[in-house]
């Protein structure tokens, strides 16, 4: 992962601090310009080709809770959940959370960009400026023309086969209720049940180290440095110049860049500015940290998906259960590593899913097709 004394003092155009989805983009994408220096830190190990604990789908399992990957972090007590904590798992590993999560894609409604564009005035937040961003990061493998999917973009996606008993009793009782039944939540239905896309590739998991950093480690311009956790980022007096972080021997560094970059995701971003001064007041100087700038947002707000999960025993030999056997794992590793098999049974799950409205009041955002599209979302009256 490169030599302590390749960066150590060095200048860089850009540091970027996390080497998640979005800091492997940015090192991809800002390194593509060879007058650009780029420094990627994350404070995490390599994604080792060869671990197949956060290569191989059928061993999602292993890298959530194994301190080794992630960062294990853990809310305080909920009051709309009784007081209970939550264990909040985020990657630490290159690649992120990409490299540890279940591997389930999805763009994310359009209505919530919308507002957002909406209460930032910000134009660019809106659902038809981004639609075009999805499209290019997306390689959907066996797309139909006419919809709004990319198809040839660094991230692959298959879509869940959801078939079999199990799923077709799912996607009934769903039309039973009065729900619609659809093809891709993620081409441009707001709401509905259906199949979901993974980011699974020939029998391995599609990370964004995998899609996104690992085609262009070899460029001159782009320095990886892993087991590098960045404590501080250094200002000359508003103006951020460089970063601080610990090496995996614990020795402290210093690099200055004109650019820096913070991708740590949505804990350890606010975390690190806050280390460096930049949040609340009250709360920094709590912590007796020289506040640099005055910014009460920082660390406040998060939303994250609570998961709660609904076990059910199956009366018929038609579930995915026999893969918890181990005695069939020997087969299906060697599925997935030899023959690039692996992206429906060996991943352990088949996703299906859905979007639906927690208030009558909600209705789906208009479709933004083409007229001559093959979507077939449910419109909204305004559509």
């Amino acid at each position: 992962m490169g030599v302590r004394g390749t960066t150590a003092g060095a200048a860089f155009d850009y540091v970027i601090v996390g080497g998640g989805p979005a800091g492997c983009i940015l090192a991809n994408r800002l390194s593509a310009d060879p007058a650009n220096r780029v420094l990627l830190l994350e404070a995490g190990a390599p994604d080792y080709w060869w671990d197949l604990r956060i290569q191989l789908p059928l061993a999602m399992g292993f890298p959530v809770g194994n301190p080794r990957f992630d960062w294990m972090y853990e809310s305080r007590p909920e009051p709309g959940l009784d007081g209970r904590t939550l264990h909040h798992p985020r990657g630490k590993v290159l690649g992120g959370s990409s490299s540890i999560n279940g591997m389930i894609y999805e763009r994310g409604a359009g209505a919530d960009y919308d507002r957002w564009g909406v209460e930032a005035d910000a134009k660019d937040w809106s659902h038809a400026h981004c639609l075009p961003y999805f499209r290019r990061l997306e390689g959907c493998i066996d797309e139909p023309l006419g919809t709004t999917r990319g198809r040839t973009g660094p991230q692959t996606l298959h879509r869940g086969p959801a078939q079999g008993p199990i799923f077709e009793a799912f996607f009934e009782a769903a039309r039973q209720s009065g729900y619609p039944v659809v093809d891709d939540l993620n081409d441009c239905a707001e709401q509905g049940f259906s199949p979901l896309d993974q980011a699974v590739h020939a029998g391995r998991r599609a990370s964004a180290a995998q899609a996104y950093l690992h085609p262009v480690r070899a460029r001159d311009n782009l320095v990886v440095r892993c087991h590098a956790l960045t404590t501080q980022v250094e200002f000359e007096g508003r103006r951020a110049v460089g970063v601080r972080y610990r090496g995996r021997d614990g020795a402290e560094m210093q690099v200055r860049a004109g650019t820096v970059v913070l991708s740590g995701g949505a804990i350890g971003t606010p975390q690190v500015l806050q280390l460096s001064g930049v949040g609340d007041r009250e709360h920094l100087r709590d912590l007796g940290i020289p506040l640099v700038h005055h910014l009460p947002g920082v660390g406040q707000n998060l939303q994250d998906h609570l998961a709660v999960h609904v076990q059910h025993k199956c009366a018929q030999p038609v579930s995915l259960a026999q893969i918890r056997n181990k005695v069939n794992w020997p087969g299906l590793v060697l599925d997935a590593v030899l023959f690039g098999k692996g992206h429906a049974p060996a991943t352990r799950c088949r996703p299906a899913g859905s979007c639906t409205a927690t208030s009558p009041r909600a209705s789906p955002t208009s479709c933004s097709c083409s007229p001559r599209s093959r979507c077939r979302a449910p419109r909204s009256p305004s559509s």
